[in-house]
């Protein structure tokens, strides 16, 4: 039986078993079963792998996109671009490290852009965040960095709120985790009576389907989209990844 699953911690959050229980049935996959690993240290992952021999491939998930990258023999081209892992490929006894989240980001994104959305807020430093970062890169879109610290090319929200960086940045990406079930009431704390009909405003979030950030947007017009496609994108994409020669 090939073993699939996905690490991180908490994984209450997570559709992917589900998901893939369910293609497994659609598709008539009897050979593969897919399970949930949460870690509490990054560190029991060489355990992991070495519980499960039959291990095939691994999704990754937060807080280990990056902090998973030591523990892998090689990473593939975009993987190493991104500098964050959400797929684990076991191959002849190596683990390549891939990213489909890149993949599923941009083919969600495209079909929302407008002509004037030349510039973005990136919001959060967490490894989804190089993911996006990648994609606006490749899509020659402008992009600011927003985070509850100052860094080098990070702004905080404070500083965002007290200038008028908001308005110039049309498409705004929520990459935390901020809004996402149980704590629903939350929202990345910009000052939403800035935002119209001009805007785009996308969350990574997928559980609840429309977090209080998209609620928000909405009130004031925006377009808005949650990561519910781009998660079925990049799992897809995981599963060709593990399933190429």
């Amino acid at each position: 039986m090939k073993q699939f699953g996905l690490i991180g911690y908490p994984l209450s959050h997570s559709f992917s078993k589900g998901y893939f229980a369910e293609k497994f049935l659609n598709e008539n996959i009897t050979d593969s079963q897919y399970d949930i690993f949460p870690l509490q240290k990054i560190d029991d992952f060489t355990s992991l792998c070495t519980s499960y021999p039959n291990l095939v491939g691994l999704n990754v998930t937060i807080p280990y996109k990056e902090q998973i990258i030591p523990y892998l023999d090689a990473l593939d081209d975009e993987a190493k671009a991104i500098g964050a892992v959400n797929t684990i490929k076991f191959d002849n006894g190596k683990k390549i490290g891939y990213n489909s989240d890149g993949y599923g980001f941009e083919m969600s994104l495209r079909p929302l852009l407008k002509p004037h959305a030349v510039s973005a807020l990136i919001l959060g430093t967490g490894g989804a965040s190089k993911a996006v970062e990648y994609v606006l890169k490749k899509l020659n879109i402008a992009y600011q960095y927003v985070s509850r610290k100052k860094s080098a090319n990070t702004i905080t929200y404070e500083e965002l709120n007290a200038g008028n960086l908001l308005r110039n940045n049309t498409i705004i990406i929520n990459t935390t985790p901020v809004g996402m079930y149980p704590n629903i009431d939350a929202a990345p704390p910009i000052n939403y009576e800035e935002i119209n009909e001009q805007f785009l405003l996308y969350d990574l979030v997928y559980n609840p389907e429309e977090t209080q950030f998209i609620k928000k947007g909405k009130a004031n017009g925006a377009q808005t989209k949650n990561g519910l496609e781009m998660l079925y994108l990049q799992a897809e994409r995981s599963w060709q990844i593990w399933n190429s020669l």
